[in-house]
């Protein structure tokens, strides 16, 4: 078989002489992609550290925390109880609590989970419209740039949200928080799968294959573990930047817990911290860019025919489509469960910053242990990536199993304050490990190339998902006036996610078929890279072409 030209001053940095500009591909169906052995240089410790940095302060205290805990606690200020006619405040209050919401009265959690179903609305919007534009040229470096920028003005905002009648002001802020920092998340986990084949590690695995020195599958499998490497490092520096934030918040809330205005000066420390660790990303990152954008072709359409193309041809990425699909329903389930814990949590604890931090705190230090754990675990007994996120999806489904319980009984099924602090640490100990897992799957199944893109429809199955479960809770509230009748639903929806991942997603199958995927939209033939199919850790069968 041909092998391409390669620079021998720096051969294990490049694999041939051409720009990057050069090595783009095309066929007739409009897909241009970059060679994935030209993306760029070699990925330095600095630039990795400055990655880490990002996800270290990018760890949702304040949009997915403590701003939805303020939105809420005006809210329920400004709403009145439609039994007594009182505050939703006041000690007399039944206990429920209605606003004003397009024309009808509303509950307060009704209203919170349309918040958030409208959040997950336009995060679709953004993953659909220029997802699959974030792989071409420079476009995903100023657009992780941007959206990072509008979710630290929005959050520097709520300074100014103080008094009940705030309460619609504190909706809109925590959405515009909200949509940005779950696209952030989005196009910051894009990346990974590139860094990990650029690391020194990786390029010296491809010459090794390329000298015959180890087999496809060896390469395959700590090609895997790279991932998973970085995956599992960033997630875990996620949660320790969770448990530094709310360990400094600590400055702010016991000596000013009496201010008016302790929440906003948390949430302002809080975007300040992610803001001295998010920035240095974007000083250090290396550049990497995509091919040009098609002739005829521009950000705002492309992303739409991107996906429609992919979605066509469907057949080829049945493994990748499928997971796609029992992922959107996995956590539109998981984070409406969220969302609804939070709620019920928020009442319990009277919307307490105080007290939140303390469960933040629990969970984000089994959050640290457990995604150590797990990555120690997975790299000593080199486990499928598969196998280790079955293992997380199952404490998924009992989440709301448990809380489905509360229906029948007030002894148990989050009515005490004792479950909400072995919910965080449940959490904590099976649902991090749960989020680095779940994203090393999207990049094992994704094709080389076309990770924006396919990132994209992760996002949309992840953070995006949730169009569906809140509007379903938020309607079985409203109708029932009990915040537990929504977790049944909720139970089905993980449960059934859950097996059909266990069951119908072939991980090597689907990482064999997402590498020839990617080979035929480039029309290329003679790279070695691609001259097999990918046998993931574990697995010693022979699949190679």
């Amino acid at each position: 078989m041909a092998q391409p030209p390669l620079v021998t001053e720096d051969r294990a940095f490049r694999r041939t002489d051409a720009p990057v500009t050069e090595l783009v591909s095309s066929d007739e169906r409009g897909w241009n992609i970059t060679n994935i052995d030209a993306e760029g240089p070699v990925v330095t410790r600095q630039e990795l550290w400055s990655y880490y940095l990002y996800y270290n302060g990018d760890n949702g205290v304040g949009p997915l925390g403590y701003s939805l805990t303020l939105f809420q606690s005006l809210a329920t200020a400004a709403g009145k109880d439609p039994v007594t006619g009182l505050g939703c405040t006041d000690p007399n209050s039944s206990g429920q609590c209605v606003l004003p919401w397009a024309g009808k009265q509303r509950s307060v959690s009704s209203v919170v989970l349309i918040a958030n179903g409208l959040s997950f609305m336009f995060m679709t919007l953004i993953f659909t419209t220029i997802g699959s534009a974030a792989d071409y040229g420079n476009f995903g470096r100023w657009l992780l740039l941007v959206l990072t920028l509008i979710c630290w003005g929005a959050q520097f905002g709520s300074i100014g949200l103080v008094g009940p009648d705030k309460w619609g002001s504190a909706m809109v802020i925590y959405m515009l928080g909200f949509i940005t920092y779950g696209a952030t998340l989005v196009f910051y986990s894009a990346l990974f799968p590139r860094l990990a084949r650029n690391t020194p590690h990786s390029r010296a695995l491809r010459l090794k294959l390329e000298d015959g020195k180890i087999t496809p599958e060896e390469y395959e499998r700590e090609e895997s573990l790279e991932k998973n490497r970085i995956s599992n490092i960033s997630t875990m520096h996620s949660n320790i930047g969770y448990l530094f934030t709310l360990a400094i918040n600590l400055s702010v809330l016991l000596p000013l817990a009496k201010n008016p205005r302790v929440d906003n000066y948390t949430i302002l420390l809080t975007n300040a911290y992610w803001t001295i660790t998010g920035i240095w990303w974007f000083i250090y990152q290396q550049p990497r860019p995509g091919p040009k954008l098609p002739p005829g072709e521009n950000y705002l359409t492309i992303g739409w025919k991107q996906i429609w193309r992919a979605c066509r041809q469907y057949k080829e990425l049945p493994y990748t489509f499928v997971y796609l699909f029992a992922f959107f329903l996995l956590a539109d389930g998981l984070n409406t469960t969220g969302t609804l814990v939070s709620i019920v949590q928020n009442d319990k604890f009277s919307f307490s910053f105080l007290q939140n931090t303390y469960l933040g705190l629990a969970q984000a230090a089994t959050s640290i242990l457990s995604t150590a754990g797990f990555w120690y675990i997975q790299r000593y007994w080199k486990i499928k990536t598969k196998t280790m996120f079955v293992v997380t999806n199952i404490f998924t489904v009992l989440i709301p199993l448990w809380g489905m319980i509360g229906i029948w009984t007030n002894k148990i099924g989050f009515h005490n304050r004792w479950e909400f602090w072995a919910y965080n640490v449940v959490f904590g100990l099976f649902q991090a490990p749960y989020y680095a897992f779940s994203q090393t799957m999207m990049a094992e199944l994704a094709p080389p190339g076309f990770d924006n893109m396919f990132f994209g429809l992760f996002g949309l199955s992840n953070r995006a998902s949730s169009i569906i479960g809140p509007n379903v809770i938020q309607a079985i509230i409203n109708d029932t006036g009990n915040n537990w009748d929504g977790f049944p639903f909720l139970f089905g929806l993980c449960l059934a996610a859950s097996l059909v991942i266990f069951f119908w997603v072939d991980v090597p199958k689907g990482r064999r078929d997402a590498i020839a995927f990617a080979e035929r939209r480039r029309g290329m033939t003679d790279n070695p890279r691609l001259d097999f199919t990918g046998v993931e850790s574990g697995d010693s069968t022979d699949k190679t072409l």
